[in-house]
């Protein structure tokens, strides 16, 4: 580290001051409140997380330093309020940090990663309740504003605190059929609106199914919809190096495109007939 570093977070946070001022600063700047700036920290997030899935560490530098800005952008506006600073929401962050680190800041014994996931909500309930406008229900403060499948897995674990979910994850996969069923029969029904409300209790499931599982529903989603991507692009190249393009195939030949995509991942033979249009595209 150069001298310099350390004081990095002035310059910005300088720099975002001055973008503020009505003193010849930046017009759109000055028009934004923290309603308007929300929606962009919320996709800077997002692109942070794009660039960890990619793999892409100059992306992500260059991403960091985009949701950083977003922090000191919030604490500029609540600085010009008189509320908070950035020196406050450093102190705050740092101070929780330590609280719900006793095992490494304190005298508390070892704990495993398991158990320190136990203790931090443990130590986050506590704060809540004493708070002085405490929620008036356990679920109150899980943020409207997350991705609903996300919210869904914050909910369905607050409300396993108190015991009530499903005790083993046999039981959840039961009550996945159960939904599925009763969607099937909305479905044959024709009633859109029944089934709509059926599919949400369906993917409420999934994400009960995530949370006992240990797995990031949203994560798995991205990489879900990643390797559709992927497998559709192959589909599509394999019917350009036809001289095709895709509204030129049937639902048949693209499966088998599909098929092969699949194959061409997972290293395993195609079955007999399936060669033709993609060959090219898979090298052979």
């Amino acid at each position: 580290m150069t001298a310099a570093e350390p004081h990095l977070i002035d310059r910005l946070i300088q720099i975002m001051a001055r973008l503020r001022s009505p003193d010849g600063g930046c017009a759109w700047d000055l028009e934004q409140s923290f309603a308007t700036i929300a929606p962009y920290t919320i996709e800077e997030a997002y692109e942070v997380a794009d660039a960890v899935q990619r793999g892409d560490r100059a992306d992500l530098r260059d991403e960091l330093g985009d949701l950083l800005l977003q922090v000191v952008y919030h604490a500029q506006m609540a600085r010009e309020e008189g509320a908070f600073d950035f020196a406050d929401v450093v102190s705050a962050i740092s101070d929780k940090m330590v609280r719900r680190h006793p095992h490494v800041f304190g005298d508390a014994p070892p704990r495993t990663s398991a158990g320190q996931v136990s203790a931090w909500e443990d130590v986050k309930a506590a704060e809540r309740a004493g708070k002085s406008q405490a929620p008036a229900s356990l679920l109150d403060d899980v943020p409207l504003a997350l991705p609903a499948l996300t919210r869904a897995v914050k909910l369905s674990r607050r409300a396993a605190r108190v015991g009530f979910a499903w005790p083993v994850i046999g039981e959840v996969m039961a009550k996945l059929a159960e939904e599925v069923a009763e969607l099937e029969a909305e479905i044959a029904a024709g009633d859109l609106a029944r089934a709509a409300e059926e599919l949400g209790d369906v993917l409420f499931v999934c994400a009960n199914i995530a949370r006992h599982l240990g797995i990031d529903p949203e994560g798995t989603l991205r990489g879900a919809n990643a390797k559709f991507t992927r497998r559709f692009q192959f589909i599509e190249r394999s019917l350009a190096a036809a001289g095709r393009a895709a509204d030129s195939a049937d639902l048949p030949e693209m499966e088998a495109l599909w098929r092969a995509a699949k194959a061409a991942e997972g290293k395993t033979p195609l079955p007999e007939g399936e060669g033709g249009a993609h060959g090219a595209a898979m090298g052979g």
